[in-house]
């Protein structure tokens, strides 16, 4: 699959049997939503949004199967949540080339369960701008040792364009608070399990 990122917590993964759109709030947050009639639209968390052109909407845990894409949504505590309460869905996509986990805005201390759930991931997105809206690079390295995943994708991070609720730090910052030396920066990936290190790679995704 292509992968794109667009600002905030949304991404497009796409091939030629599909296109699936993750958290485009986009028009809330002063940009253009990219989400286009026949999309799959799901959402990590709670939101007002509609896309009603979409081919099925995804907005909470659950097993889906659609144009060759398996996605299983498990049930997470958002980062604002108190303990106990799970309003955030985490989305594991599986592909005939890859397996994508995308997390949104949960809280980092993940159960067995979860874990379990979540298995043996080739790629991570997780947002990392932090200041208590979101997790900052000491939560996201939380879930980065727990999940191991082969590449990290860093998302949610400070923009110019973007109008956030709260104020999000560089992702400059995020990477030295990180310790980690992005090894591309790209506009669009296409993730090959042959090319994968033994070790986590960080590729930053720039805002298409």
């Amino acid at each position: 699959m292509d992968l794109q990122y667009y600002g905030a917590n949304c991404l497009v993964l796409s091939n030629k049997d599909a296109r699936l759109v993750i958290d485009d709030t986009l028009a809330a947050l002063g940009l253009k939503s990219v989400a286009k009639a026949g999309d799959i639209a799901a959402f990590t968390g709670p939101h007002d949004i509609v896309h009603a052109a979409a081919r099925l909407v995804i907005d909470g845990p659950g097993e889906y199967e659609v144009s060759n894409l398996s996605i299983v949504g498990i049930a997470a505590q958002a980062h604002t949540d108190d303990p106990g309460t799970k309003r955030a869905t985490i989305y594991k996509i599986m592909t005939d080339d890859a397996t994508y986990l995308s997390v949104g805005h949960i809280n980092p201390d993940l159960n067995d369960d979860q874990l379990e759930a979540i298995g043996m991931i080739d790629v991570l997105f997780v947002p990392v701008g932090g200041n208590g809206y979101t997790l900052d690079a000491g939560g996201a390295l939380q879930l980065i040792r727990k999940i191991e995943p082969k590449i990290v994708v860093p998302t949610h991070y400070a923009d110019a364009a973007i109008r956030y609720p709260v104020v999000q730090q560089p992702l400059e910052t995020v990477l030295k608070n990180l310790a980690m030396e992005p090894k591309d920066t790209t506009a669009k990936l296409r993730f090959k399990r042959a090319d994968a290190a033994d070790t986590t790679q960080l590729i930053v995704l720039t805002r298409s």
